[in-house]
C-alpha cells in the first residue's frame, strides 16, 4: 500500500494498522533525511499549511513547525490566544478566513473533542488534529508507538503499561488504540479516580500496583498529571501520588529486568518520574523528541500526496 486509507489525520480510531505501518515506513525516510548534513527536501514546495492552536503548546507546535519547514511547505502560524478568537470569532469563521488565503493544510489544536472532525466536514484542506481535548491526539500515539518499534524491533506481543493521568489524557487513548491495532498487550495504571470507566471496553487492563504493572511490561509510558484539567482533586496530595505511582531509580533498579521508559512530555520531575530516571539509558525520551518530527514528515508527506 503507497497512500493512505484516509484524507485526513482526525484520530487513530480513524486508521487501519495498514496505514500505521506506511507512516512508520515513510518516517524511517525522513530520519535519515533529518540526520544529514541538509536536512530539507523539496516535496512540498507547492503545499500552504496553516498551524492553528486555540491552546498552548510548545513542543507538538514547534515539532510540527520543524516538520513543515523540513518539506519545504509554506507555513502560516496562528495562535487564537491573540486572535479574534477571544473577541468571539468563531471556529469556522476563523478556518475560512485562513483557508481564503489558499491553505492545502491544517494542523490543529483545540479545546474541544471533535473539532478537527467539524472541521473536516466544512473546509476542503487536509485536516491533522494535533490533540482535541481530554479525546486524542494521533500524532503523539504514532510517534510512541515508532520510538517502541525502534528500541525493541516490533510493537506486536509487546507489554505496555501506561500509568497516571488516564482520565484527561489524550495521549493515553490514542495510544491504547494504536497499540491495540498493532497488537501490544496493554495495562494502564493509576489511581482509580483517574482511569475511566470504560477503559476495559477498549480491551485493557486496569493495574492499580505500580510494582506489578512494572513487573509484567516491557514499557512504561509514562503521563503527567494533567494540573490544567483537574477541576477536583482526584487524590489527597502530589506527594501521595508520587509515592505511589512515581518510579524512581530504586525502584527501576528493584526489578531485576530493564524495562523502556517513555514520557509524551512535558516532564514533571520528582513527580511521575526523578530525574535520574528521566535521563537514564532506560529511557527513550528525547528519542521519542526526534521521531516526533520524523512522524509528522511522514503524516503531512502522505496527506499531502492525497490533495487533488
Amino acid at each position: 500500500m503507497s497512500e493512505l486509507s484516509v484524507n485526513h489525520l482526525l484520530g487513530i480510531k480513524y486508521l487501519k494498522e495498514s496505514d500505521i505501518q506506511l507512516i512508520f515506513e515513510t518516517a524511517d525516510h525522513f530520519k535519515e533525511v533529518i540526520n544529514r548534513s541538509i536536512k530539507k527536501v523539496p516535496s512540498l514546495r507547492d503545499i500552504t499549511i496553516a498551524n492553528i492552536f486555540f491552546e498552548n503548546s510548545t513542543r507538538t507546535k514547534l515539532s510540527f513547525e520543524l516538520a513543515e519547514k523540513r518539506l519545504s511547505a509554506d507555513v502560516i502560524n496562528f495562535s487564537a490566544g491573540q486572535s479574534s478568537v477571544k473577541k468571539g470569532e468563531t471556529l469556522i469563521d476563523t478556518v475560512n478566513n485562513i483557508l481564503s488565503m489558499k491553505v492545502d493544510m491544517v494542523v490543529m489544536r483545540h479545546p474541544n473533542p471533535g473539532a478537527g472532525i467539524f472541521l473536516s466536514k466544512h473546509v476542503n484542506a487536509a485536516i491533522v488534529n494535533a490533540g482535541d481535548g481530554a479525546h486524542e491526539h494521533p500524532t503523539q500515539a504514532l510517534l510512541d508507538s515508532y520510538s517502541i518499534r525502534e528500541k525493541l524491533g516490533d510493537v506486536a506481543n509487546k507489554n505496555v503499561v501506561i500509568v497516571g493521568d488516564i482520565l484527561h489524557s489524550r495521549v493515553a487513548l490514542s495510544n491504547i488504540l494504536a497499540l491495540k491495532l498493532q497488537g501490544a498487550n496493554v495495562k494502564v495504571c493509576g489511581p482509580k479516580t483517574l482511569i475511566p470507566k470504560y477503559i476495559e471496553s477498549l480491551g485493557v487492563e486496569v493495574e492499580t500496583d505500580l510494582v506489578n504493572a512494572l513487573n509484567w511490561c516491557d514499557v512504561a509510558n509514562m503521563l503527567r498529571i494533567q494540573n490544567e484539567r483537574l477541576d477536583i482533586s482526584y487524590f489527597p496530595t502530589t506527594r501521595e501520588y508520587t509515592q505511589q505511582f512515581g518510579v524512581n531509580k530504586k525502584l527501576l533498579n528493584s526489578l531485576g529486568k530493564e524495562i523502556v521508559i517513555m514520557h509524551p512530555g512535558p516532564i514533571n520531575r520528582g513527580v511521575e518520574i526523578t530525574s535520574d530516571v528521566a535521563d537514564s539509558k532506560q529511557s527513550i525520551i528525547l528519542n521519542q523528541v526526534e521521531n516526533g518530527v520524523a512522524i509528522r514528515m511522514a503524516v503531512i508527506y502522505l496527506l499531502a500526496s492525497k490533495i487533488k
